[in-house]
């Protein structure tokens, strides 16, 4: 029998994972103001637009649940009336790990199987050939019904739910605040007219390694010269704000080093060691 696939959001992402003869739902449809926008959406995907979820989800096997971070849990809760017996619920949210166990917990209640998925990448171009992790008891079998679907990149990251979340929320951390660092540090080189100098100063001494070796030294840095480092910092912040630039990554910055600098502590050799050395202290 044919598995109906069912998505919840048809926003970038829904509508880059779509495929012909999914039903979706989006709670803009009430809006009539994008109603038509988004119905035009659906039928330019051959996906057949929904106005209530318990059309979309009525005797689903799968759920793609695909909607702004800040309605992954609403979404889930709203939906637990609605679903088929043993459905799985495939939460594709870039939500906290606690977040995706609350709505597991939602879920589960309700006779549902939920899965936590991390998309580790943007969809757009690649749509079905994106990188996905996938953590939870029933993961396994959403791999199946994932590539079935059409997506191409797809891993198992645990057995718990939390595991594949926390492994996209902790990388964001430094792949979303390197964007913010390079808007600060290129905004204020701008203003300053020393943006080609900075970009060469960079470029010569951005070297290239692993990351491993790079948080190793990082850390190394810090925790040998970090009150050194924030006092230098706190002069950095001087200068942005003298050009206008909010300081707000600099200040988080100065924190982290005198933080880690205060510990007093000689930096050993290699990552293992110097984490261990700073347990829960940092």
């Amino acid at each position: 029998m044919e598995r109906i696939i069912a998505s919840i959001g048809f926003g970038e992402a829904g509508q880059a994972f779509a495929r012909p003869g999914v039903r979706s739902y989006d709670r803009k449809v009430a809006d009539p103001t994008a109603r038509a926008a988004l119905l035009d959406a659906c039928r330019a995907h051959a996906v057949e637009g929904c106005d209530t979820p318990q059309a979309a989800l009525a005797g689903a096997h799968a759920v793609l649940s695909l909607v702004t971070a800040d309605q992954a849990l609403p979404a889930a809760r709203a939906a637990v009336p609605h679903l088929a017996p043993g459905a799985l619920w495939l939460d594709m949210n870039s939500v906290a790990p606690d977040t995706k166990r609350a709505a597991a917990q939602a879920i589960t209640a309700a006779g549902g199987r939920y899965v936590d998925v991390a998309v580790m990448a943007p969809v757009l171009p690649v749509r079905l050939a994106v990188p996905l992790l996938l953590a939870g008891p029933d993961a396994a079998e959403a791999e199946v019904v994932l590539r079935d679907h059409g997506f191409t990149n797809v891993a198992l990251a645990g057995p718990t739910i939390g595991d594949a979340s926390s492994i996209k929320m902790i990388r964001s951390v430094m792949v979303k605040g390197l964007e913010a660092l390079t808007a600060e540090c290129a905004l204020a080189a701008e203003r300053a007219g020393v943006r080609d100098a900075v970009i060469a100063s960079l470029d010569a001494s951005w070297k290239p390694q692993g990351w491993e070796s790079r948080i190793d030294y990082n850390l190394d840095r810090m925790m040998a010269h970090g009150l050194r480092r924030a006092a230098e910092m706190e002069e950095v912040a001087v200068t942005l704000e003298a050009l206008g630039v909010e300081p707000a990554m600099t200040r988080g910055t100065i924190r982290r080093q005198h933080a880690l600098g205060s510990l007093g502590l000689t930096p050993p050799d290699g990552l293992t060691a110097k984490l261990a050395a700073l347990g829960d202290t940092a």
